[in-house]
């Protein structure tokens, strides 16, 4: 353990696995911090103060502050702890020892979630300095660091604090709570879309203006996102950077505090929106700053409550104000005392909850989007519902570079390098099917009863759907062929679910690398002095199993192999026979019942010979047509179970068109906060 570190009971814990040294604070010396790297020391709390404490006694004390580091991402996401006890005690275990306090050690203990599972990360408590000042973030309070050590752990579970400048909100709700988060664009909230024309996400905007959010507001966590420069759409306001100037800064993140709706004294509607600045000071001078003009338009009782509520870095605006000078809105889900979500949709709890890890491998089930005729082969799950319900299905990837500050929102052309992307552009789609035994192929053809609509640049998309009892398909995939990732796939339902991966029945074929094949796997036995009859070398061959498979004219297609057959043993390794298996041509109007082969009949083609191994494999190019396969083994009379699978190349006509690529994601921070330390 590395509490085990400390060398003695004298000696304060010091980790040598993110050392106060430059390695933890920097990854490539790309952001401003580095101008720094000779100036910043390590201090313990009780040396920076003479009264520190983890937690200061009021909440707004406990408010995160941010400082040079660009991670107000992350800082906004810390107010869904502070709403929430039963979060911020998972994350932060109560009963730790203190400064001054028995048994305090100089290291803590903090919980955060990744990929699946809670991860502990220790760290000791020596925090990053300017002279004897934190120089990254803290609590409002000088006497509390719960935000500053919380802060230290995730740079260290990400390798550094250079790594937590910029980054999405979303991705830290999640990593702080185990739960969901879903973000939406404000550009076109209100605007009427044109229903052939519309974004995808329209419609979800209109309903997540707030006023199922209102209901939720004490649970669940909201922040808002300035990606770039005034959009000039329209508005009052402006969003001051750090250092006074006006002019709306990039890239940067706000938590909204809580929304109202009130009316004037003229008695019109407006909605006003309480937003927090990490920068811990309110920057803003639009109509309702303090002494604005907007709030001569309320009565004179309103605006002194608003006013009162009002702490240290908010301030308010109204809802023109709010979709004008913003762009993104995010929204982490509620999650009660027994770990269960509720839906920011209809208000009710999601009690149930699966998941299952997987990943695209290239040339295997990496298929990529639908305008592939590979699409098919990507990863398939089982999504079996009991009862109808609300369904929240999440795929979330890993990350596969490291983090960087990116300004670029230009998109990868379909086909190039994508390595400046941290993410893959993914997307979930979903099917519903009669039964198990169905054409994956056609299936996938069809219209999905639900989807995310588009593949996105995001660590974790969302798919929120209401479905019937029965069997569905689900199917994860990537925007580019061949893209290589890691996954979990996780479903929220307020009935019970079951999730499985879906296998084929047999062996994993060669590796096919161009067209879509379609595979049919049947089960076996051979009985002795039944079906066992050996090889053609003897007259009981013909009372072997006989399996009937169609080549038709859309399955011939080119050139090349178009049928690949693999014949599987179902026993140990110790315990395998010869095997082997012959095709033949069926007789014309033969059926699946009576399968007759004439005794002198040549098979079209044979795996032989026959072969002490688990499985013999082999490919061919049929002409169209009904052929029979007989599988065997070498002597008769020799019992034992197989597994026939035979894949046939088709050539399904591409959906071209069918998937949309979503815009670039745009992490935020703040290059400003700079200017305050010349």
């Amino acid at each position: 353990m590395e509490k085990e570190q400390a060398l003695d009971e004298d000696r304060l814990f010091e980790d040598q696995s993110f050392p106060c040294e430059a390695s933890s604070l920097f990854s490539d010396y790309s952001t401003p911090i580095a101008r720094f790297q000779n100036d910043i020391t390590w201090h313990r709390p009780h040396e920076i103060c003479s009264t520190p404490t983890l937690f200061p006694d009021d909440t707004n004390g406990g408010q995160a502050k941010q400082g040079l580091l660009g991670d107000c991402w992350f800082l906004c996401a810390l107010t869904i702890l502070l709403k929430n006890q039963h979060l911020m005690d998972k994350v932060v275990p109560p009963g730790q020892a203190l400064w001054g306090g028995p048994g305090y050690r100089g290291s803590f203990t903090f919980s955060l979630w990744q990929h699946g599972r809670w991860t502990e990360v220790i760290v000791d408590d020596r925090l990053p300095c300017l002279g004897s000042k934190l120089c990254f973030s803290s609590c409002q309070s000088p006497t509390a660091f719960w935000v500053s050590l919380l802060e230290k752990a995730y740079a260290k579970l990400h390798g550094s604090y250079e790594h937590l400048w910029a980054g999405q909100v979303s991705e830290a709700m999640v990593d702080l709570t185990g739960g969901l988060a879903e973000s939406w664009g404000l550009g076109d909230c209100g605007r009427e879309e044109d229903p052939g024309q519309g974004s995808p996400d329209s419609d979800r905007r209109r309903r997540m203006d707030g006023a199922l959010l209102q209901e939720l507001r004490e649970g669940c966590s909201v922040s808002c996102s300035v990606n770039s420069t005034p959009r000039g759409r329209g508005g009052q306001g402006q969003f001051c950077d750090q250092s006074g100037g006006a002019g709306q800064s990039q890239f940067h993140a706000l938590s909204v505090v809580e929304w109202v709706d009130v009316r004037t004294v003229d008695g019109r509607a407006i909605r006003l929106f309480s937003i927090r600045n990490p920068w811990g000071r309110r920057c803003w001078d639009g109509a309702w700053r303090e002494g604005g003009e907007g709030w001569n338009s309320l009565d004179t009782a309103c605006t002194l409550d608003l006013l009162g509520r009002t702490h240290e870095g908010q301030f308010w605006v109204d809802q023109t104000e709010f979709l004008s000078h913003f762009d993104t809105m995010t929204v982490g889900y509620f999650i009660n005392q027994d770990g269960h979500l509720q839906s920011i949709y209809s208000g009710g709890l999601l009690t149930y909850r699966q998941q299952m890890d997987g990943r695209w491998v290239k040339g295997q089930s990496a298929g990529g989007c639908r305008n592939n005729s590979s699409y098919s082969s990507n990863p398939k799950f089982w999504l079996r519902v009991c009862e109808k319900g609300e369904l929240l299905v999440s795929l979330l990837q890993h990350r596969r570079c490291s983090r960087k500050l990116r300004h670029s929102t230009q998109l990868p052309a379909e086909g190039s390098s994508t390595q400046q992307q941290p993410y893959q552009a993914i997307a979930l789609h979903l099917w519903k099917v009669e039964k198990k035994r169905f054409n994956v192929s056609r299936a996938v053809s069809s219209p999905a009863c639900a989807s995310t609509h588009c593949h996105a640049y995001q660590r974790e998309v969302v798919l929120h759907t209401h479905l019937e009892p029965g069997f569905h398909l689900l199917i994860p995939s990537t925007f580019l062929k061949g893209a290589e990732g890691e996954f979990l796939l996780r479903v929220f339902s307020s009935t019970p679910t079951s999730l499985s991966a879906l296998k084929t029945t047999g062996p994993s074929l060669p590796l096919v690398t161009e067209g879509e094949w379609e595979t049919n796997s049947f089960q076996g036995t051979w009985v002795a002095g039944s079906t066992a009859g050996g090889s053609r070398n003897f007259r009981s061959h013909w009372q072997n199993p006989h399996f009937l498979v169609t080549m038709g004219n859309d399955l011939s297609g080119s050139a090349g192999d178009n049928v690949r057959v693999t014949l599987h043993q179902t026993c140990p390794d110790t315990d395998t026979q010869a095997i082997g298996f012959h095709l033949y041509k069926a007789p014309e109007g033969q059926g699946a019942v009576e399968l007759n082969i004439a005794r002198d009949e040549e098979p079209v083609a044979s795996c032989v010979p026959h072969c002490y191994t688990q499985d013999v494999s082999l490919a061919c190019c049929l002409p169209p047509g009904s052929y029979i396969i007989v599988p065997s083994t070498y002597r008769p009379n020799c019992p034992g179970q197989f597994i026939l699978t035979v894949a046939r190349r088709t050539h399904r006509r591409v959906l071209t068109c069918q998937e949309n690529l979503g815009t670039a994601i745009r992490e935020v921070s703040f290059i400003s906060t700079l200017r305050s330390w010349h």
